[in-house]
């Protein structure tokens, strides 16, 4: 197939699933959101993690969504919000007729992120929609985490960047504050490691560099150089526990010892961010030797997006919405446009929704809004943007 035959191929997806999107509201399941049913109300369920653990990953697995059956609701999560945000920071651009519209769906996206950000911490912070179980901490409903805020103030940034829009910037001088005074920090010497939450110590190496691009960002227009001496301190972190091979674990000190696709693209994208930003050099061969293995360990000869680097299973639109991302970012547009079409061709639904998981032998084909749909959104309108920018 001809390049312009993808492209239409990815722009008429595109299409669908954002008229899905809009239809549904930006509400929708969750592959972790089964506790926010009324039976774990009940006191043995509430407090019993084993039981919470287990009926969250149950459900995760499970290819057939009896959330209905268990009362569990559509929610609105902010990390959709988020990232539809960034996708139509992306749109305005290709689409500049609908720019109105677009207007509109962000200013609709920002006023509720305002609305959804948790109370009670130093500045403005995100979690999810919905209590959930970590096999080593337990997140009630909207404890911000740096992931989630992570992720909303990427995308308020890149309003920032296209609009001027005060709002968005003030939102992320806010975020500043919850990063640099609510996280713990984990020190090996004088380098560190912000934690997932406010509640726990993980050191989770994605995590911390959401932080770190945070603060970069912020102190591209504010020229504070605490900002930036404190971003470098967790880069060092994360630089000194990259492998030989160029490879990053998903955490430190703890039973997480794989390195998956999506975390990895995370990694590379803030560590990107970072370099572009400081305009400080000295990571760029740790960003080159990761990427180099991103992209030779992440995908089949097909370029079928693997969700390990040892094993292809389960194809998962997350990751394949992130080695888009990467791709796109780091200028392999050709591979970010055949992950598009296979994920196209075999895993987006009559109704435009994808579907969640590809197994060996079966598809999980529950619609997941943030998991899924809102990733594959920002995905297709970055690549779309960035592959077809000469032309506008």
């Amino acid at each position: 197939m001809s390049k312009s035959f993808d492209i239409k191929l990815i722009r008429d997806s595109l299409s669908k699933l954002e008229e899905y999107i809009v239809k549904e509201r930006y509400k929708g399941y969750d592959p972790f959101d089964v506790l926010t049913s009324p039976l774990f109300n009940f006191s043995l369920l509430k407090n019993s993690k084993i039981i919470r653990l287990t009926a969250q990953q149950i459900f995760k697995r499970l290819p057939l969504n009896l959330r209905l059956l268990l009362a569990v609701k559509k929610g609105l999560n902010p990390v959709t919000l988020g990232l539809c945000l960034q996708a139509y920071c992306n749109l305005i651009k290709v689409n500049r007729d609908n720019k109105d519209l677009y207007k509109t769906e962000l200013d609709f996206c920002i006023s509720s992120l305002v609305e959804l950000s948790s109370p009670g911490y130093s500045g403005r912070c995100w979690g999810y929609d919905f209590d959930w179980e970590s096999r080593y901490t337990t997140f009630p409903a909207f404890t911000p985490t740096v992931v989630a805020t992570g992720f909303i103030t990427n995308s308020l940034f890149t309003y920032y960047r296209l609009s001027a829009n005060e709002t968005a910037l003030d939102l992320c001088k806010s975020s500043v504050n919850f990063v640099m005074n609510d996280l713990n920090k984990c020190y090996e010497e004088d380098k560190f490691c912000y934690s997932y939450s406010p509640l726990d110590k993980q050191k989770v190496l994605n995590a911390t560099m959401k932080g770190a691009r945070l603060l970069m960002q912020v102190y591209s227009v504010t020229k504070d150089i605490k900002l930036r001496e404190e971003a470098e301190k967790t880069v060092m972190f994360v630089i000194n526990h990259q492998k030989e091979n160029g490879s990053w674990l998903y955490s430190v000190d703890d039973a997480r010892d794989w390195s998956d696709n999506f975390h990895t693209g995370y990694v590379l994208d803030c560590l990107d961010e970072y370099i572009r930003i400081s305009g400080d050099n000295k990571f760029v061969q740790n960003l080159k030797r990761g990427i180099n293995y991103y992209v030779n360990n992440f995908f089949t000869e097909d370029s079928i997006p693997k969700y390990f680097n040892d094993s292809t299973y389960p194809i998962d639109t997350t990751a394949a919405a992130q080695s888009i991302l990467t791709l796109t970012r780091f200028s392999y547009i050709e591979k970010a446009i055949k992950v598009s079409v296979w994920m196209i061709q075999n895993m987006q639904s009559k109704e435009g929704y994808f579907y969640f998981q590809k197994h060996r032998f079966y598809k999980n084909k529950i619609s997941y809004m943030r998991w899924s749909n809102a990733w594959m959104y920002l995905a297709l309108t970055d690549l779309i943007f960035n592959a077809t920018i000469k032309e506008f």
